[in-house]
């Protein structure tokens, strides 16, 4: 009860207060401060974020919601509106807007991935059936597949002889990542493949990336990617870069899976939720750049 309180008068007060002496202090205004302060990067933006969030001022705030092409629209109103000048301050407009093609980017990214993953996996799509068929040829080049329904499709770790069943979840947001790592990683795909078809550590490859699907998915929506994206895209984030993300968390979770040694693939869920906490352990670090190394290849 007594935190809430202290963060009511903190917030609707105190802050406010601070902000003034530092202004005047400093000759700065917060958002300044944060960008004279701060490298590029996750602590930078998140602290800017935070400072537009935070804001009285509706120009500030509405700068959350601009879009890419009225990005500079934005900054040249903030500027206005704090009475900066470019030329007592030249690197804070360049600054600002970049931390501005982050935070805005993010929130865009999230709706791009959230429509990949409502849109379902459909056979009569030609696209869709040419996709999935990628994803054998890249998984298995020297096996041909027999027919479109069949029980091979457990030989990459699908549940049943159709995989669109298991798309359900992810829709196609699963199948893309999955692709995108056989294509753009297909030495170690292959590699977390045989893994998974190891006698007694194995599980099953496509249930398990579709799994770890949702699990970027689940972070990118709670903002705990934020840190990841601000870090090592210093632009606005793109799907590419949400798909790498997935890649990395294909290829660690293949390691710590192999590293924990689980009696059978019925702990699973015990092992998923222990590699997320690892995960989420991760991202609390304002310098994480959580980036597939490939260098200690089996």
């Amino acid at each position: 009860m007594l935190s809430c309180i202290w963060q009511y008068i903190y917030t609707s007060f105190l802050r406010h207060c601070l902000k003034w002496f530092l202004r005047h202090a400093t000759g700065k205004c917060e958002l300044q401060r944060i960008c004279s302060r701060y490298n590029p990067g996750a602590t930078r933006t998140m602290k800017t974020e935070h400072s537009l969030q935070s804001s009285k001022s509706k120009v500030l705030r509405d700068a959350l919601e601009a879009s890419r092409d009225n990005l500079e629209q934005s900054v040249n109103k903030i500027m206005q509106e704090k009475k900066i000048k470019p030329t007592k301050d030249p690197l804070f407009k360049g600054s600002l807007h970049i931390c501005l093609l982050q935070i805005t980017g993010y929130n865009s990214l999230y709706i791009m991935v959230e429509d990949l993953r409502k849109e379902v996996f459909n056979s009569e799509n030609l696209e869709h059936e040419s996709m999935l068929l990628k994803l054998w040829e890249l998984l298995m080049p020297t096996v041909k597949l027999e027919s479109r329904v069949t029980k091979q499709w457990g030989d990459i770790g699908f549940q049943g002889d159709d995989p669109k069943t298991d798309f359900r979840g992810m829709g196609m947001l699963g199948l893309i990542n999955l692709v995108f790592f056989s294509e753009n990683y297909t030495e170690e795909a292959r590699q977390v493949l045989s893994h998974a078809n190891h006698p007694r550590l194995g599980y099953s490859y496509a249930i398990v990336g579709i799994n770890l699907t949702e699990m970027a998915y689940s972070l990118l929506r709670s903002g705990a990617l934020k840190t990841y994206f601000y870090n090592t895209v210093m632009d606005t984030p793109e799907l590419r870069h949400f798909h790498q993300l997935y890649c990395y968390l294909a290829y660690e979770f293949d390691k710590f899976w192999l590293t924990e040694e689980p009696e059978s693939i019925m702990a699973f869920n015990h092992y998923r939720e222990k590699f997320h906490s690892k995960v989420k352990t991760q991202l609390l670090d304002r310098d994480v750049s959580l980036t597939l190394t490939v260098s200690d290849r089996n």
